[in-house]
């Protein structure tokens, strides 16, 4: 697969894939038009990174509960999330990423409920017999992915990206915190956040509630 069919399968203009993938916008249309011909492990790093951004987005409704499904451990009965999400992990016994809310927890930008019942991950179709888990997407970059206690986790721009893909379906009042949290731990800035150009103007709007969320 060349650039220009990896781009025009996201539906990306040349702008918008360049800044996706933080390429300069230049090198994209030389790219395109043969002025220069990209490295063969570019190439293969693009299209595994196009293939997840396009598998990924499949949610449409969270879980109901079924009794004849395996549960998790309950969120009241550890002290912290990391505690939690660590039962979390031996009990499903199979390698996951805490996405969303859980990658927020994760990165101590969220507390997270007392009364938590999904869990959103990427990982194997299977991870569907457990009550509440949310599986995301297959395969996920492993340059969006960070490792801390044990736990592996989206890092925050990845965060953002699933935010707005499956806000349909997700309480944005996590998110909204942990940008607030981002932009006041920073010096009152969003600088080093990266949001792909589809969801630029929600973010904007967003970021807005966010600067209120702790003023308020």
């Amino acid at each position: 697969m060349n650039i220009r069919e990896m781009r025009t399968q996201l539906g990306d203009t040349q702008k918008q894939f360049a800044m996706r993938y933080s390429i300069p916008f230049r090198t994209v249309q030389n790219w395109e038009t043969n002025v220069r011909k990209p490295p063969n492990y570019i190439i293969s790093l693009l299209e595994a990174r196009t293939q997840a951004d396009l598998a990924n987005k499949k949610t449409i409704a969270l879980p109901k509960y079924d009794p004849n499904k395996v549960n998790l451990p309950k969120r009241s009965d550890y002290i912290g999330a990391t505690s939690w999400l660590k039962a979390v992990c031996d009990c499903i016994s199979e390698p996951i990423v805490f996405a969303l809310d859980d990658a927020l927890m994760c990165q101590g930008s969220f507390g997270g409920r007392n009364d938590e019942y999904t869990v959103w991950v990427y990982g194997n179709d299977s991870l569907s017999r457990f009550n509440g888990v949310v599986v995301l997407g297959n395969q996920i970059s492993p340059f969006s992915i960070i490792e801390k206690n044990g736990l592996l986790f989206t890092d925050f721009n990845r965060t953002l990206a699933d935010a707005f893909a499956n806000e349909a379906i997700l309480d944005m009042q996590g998110i909204t915190e942990a940008i607030s949290r981002y932009y006041f731990r920073n010096g009152e800035s969003f600088e080093g956040i990266f949001v792909v150009p589809e969801y630029q103007e929600k973010f904007n709007e967003l970021a807005k509630e966010a600067i209120k969320y702790f003023e308020n």
